[in-house]
């Protein structure tokens, strides 16, 4: 296996299928064409794939992934709900493939998707082949059940002439266990094979409900090889609990550097995994997707119904459309008192302390105006329009 380059790659929140513009800095060995770099996290470089127009890897964006939860071989029901993925933020969509119904379906789930798209196989490697001749971006195998020689082989051939990846998607189950070492070697030992075979477009996942396993998992995966890394916690949980665990697992390992591509596994419509996954990215400066809301938690000196104004700017914003950006996210405070005004929350570009009734609006921690509560959304939104 190809051991690591230790250069390390920096991102920039640049659209997915135009990351041509980033500059190199220098000798460095990191791209960036942001201005605070001091406050970028540092990532691992990796070699890069591409899945239909989307690069991963290499310092590419860290694109989104999600699953669709409908019978694959219903196409309508299917690309309706890849439909509302690609609305929700959706950047790379994976659809299983239980027979060959689901299989004969993915032609037409191909040409009405907008999105890559990529087939999910297990136990029955001509499920993969047939879905490559009806034009999948990308094959997922599991190591556990899909490990003959001579069936490993007829798919890297197929996947070679139509020149797209396999991800070796391991998890507790194919590694016989969610100790961290023996996921990782369960993966080394499945890409050894392809290796071997003289196929190197390969992406890793190494998944377990334990967050812990998962993460060092991940980590020792990163020493040791240089592909792409698609990172999920697999069966986190209900809708609260698997935002948890998916925040502290794939969002541990983004600080690390590590991580090219996400997905995040909740047992909820999966429109709510796109709206988790762009949170995290945005927490952490990887990716913004608009302005940011930064609001206190209250407290006895709140004078203002805190919780409704948040929630009406938070709806406002979410409505409208934004081009992911390699510029600082702007940021909007809402706070409860003048106690966390303008000094506290500084940083913002714009925000409201609150008083009794009204609140003092300020643009770069200077005060314009006073404002009445009932107008706080109204005035917040003036004020961005300007930015």
């Amino acid at each position: 296996m190809a051991s690591l380059r230790m250069t390390e790659v920096a991102f920039c929140n640049s659209p997915l299928l135009d990351v041509a513009h980033r500059s190199q800095a220098g000798s460095e060995g990191y791209y960036s064409n942001r201005k605070d770099d001091e406050k970028m996290i540092k990532r691992k470089r990796t070699r890069q794939i591409r899945v239909g127009g989307v690069k991963i890897g290499e310092g590419a964006p860290i694109s989104i992934q999600s699953m669709t939860t409908t019978p694959t071989a219903d196409v309508p029901a299917t690309l309706a709900q890849i439909k509302r993925l690609e609305s929700a933020g959706c950047e790379i969509v994976r659809v299983a493939i239980r027979d060959m119904r689901d299989a004969a379906a993915v032609g037409k789930i191909k040409a009405g998707a907008r999105i890559p798209v990529v087939c999910d196989i297990h136990f029955d490697y001509r499920l993969a082949l047939e879905c490559i001749k009806a034009g999948a971006d990308k094959i997922r195998l599991n190591p556990g059940n899909i490990k003959k020689p001579d069936e490993i082989a007829a798919v890297v051939k197929a996947a070679s002439k139509a020149r797209i990846p396999i991800r070796v998607g391991v998890n507790s189950g194919s590694a016989g266990s969610s100790s961290p070492d023996a996921l990782v070697t369960a993966a080394n030992r499945y890409v050894k094979k392809l290796e071997e075979l003289n196929f190197h477009d390969i992406i890793i996942s190494l998944k377990a409900s334990d967050v812990v396993s998962t993460v060092e998992a991940y980590r020792k995966m990163s020493k040791v090889s240089d592909y792409p890394l698609h990172l999920g916690v697999t069966a986190a949980g209900p809708h609260q609990s698997g935002i948890i665990k998916s925040s502290v697992g794939i969002g541990s390992l983004l600080l690390d550097g590590i991580g090219d591509t996400i997905r995040v596994s909740l047992t909820a419509d999966p429109i709510e995994e796109i709206s988790a996954a762009r949170r995290i990215l945005s927490s952490l400066n990887l990716r913004n997707f608009g302005p940011e809301i930064v609001s206190c938690p209250t407290c006895g000196r709140c004078q203002v119904d805190l919780l409704r104004i948040v929630e009406a700017l938070e709806g406002k914003l979410s409505a409208m459309k934004y081009q992911p950006s390699d510029r600082r996210p702007i940021t909007i405070a809402v706070m409860g008192c003048e106690v966390n005004g303008p000094g506290e929350a500084r940083e913002a570009d714009i925000g409201i302390a609150s008083g009794k009734g009204s609140g003092a609006l300020f643009v770069k921690g200077k005060v314009l105006r006073r404002v009445k509560e009932k107008h706080f959304v109204t005035e917040l939104l003036k004020e961005l329009k300007k930015i």
